[in-house]
């Protein structure tokens, strides 16, 4: 198969950013962030790192002030740990999908209940 470089590098930040909010950001709002997935533009000077908090279906704003004040701090140590000649841009946005996947669940739960009280 070929994937497009954009694609290896995308996972290679997320590899990096996962390593990164656990064992050196020392933020405590960061500590139960997840990344899910990072999409890197084909000129890889743009990343969107896309994000959860655990056990969380919204965004919370001090998670999302959090990442902001750690954006350089994070791009310096993406910097350091690869190697690119650019250090593509980031920008943090939250993944709605864990949340509709908790919802479709719920609704799925309560249908099944329904089923078995009139059964």
């Amino acid at each position: 198969m070929n994937f497009k470089r954009a694609d290896r590098v995308g996972e290679l930040i997320m590899a990096e950013m996962s390593d990164i909010l656990l064992k050196v950001v020392k933020d405590p709002r960061l500590h139960s962030v997840t990344i899910t997935d990072v999409k890197v533009t084909d000129d890889l000077r743009n990343a969107r790192i896309y994000f959860v908090e655990m056990g969380k279906d919204e965004l919370n704003e001090e998670v999302q002030a959090g990442l902001s004040k750690a954006k350089g701090f994070v791009r310096r140590e993406l910097g350091h740990r690869l190697q690119l000649r650019f250090v593509p841009d980031i920008v943090f946005v939250h993944d709605k999908s864990f949340g509709y996947g908790n919802h479709i669940e719920k609704l799925l739960a309560e249908i099944a209940r329904q089923e078995e009280k009139h059964d």
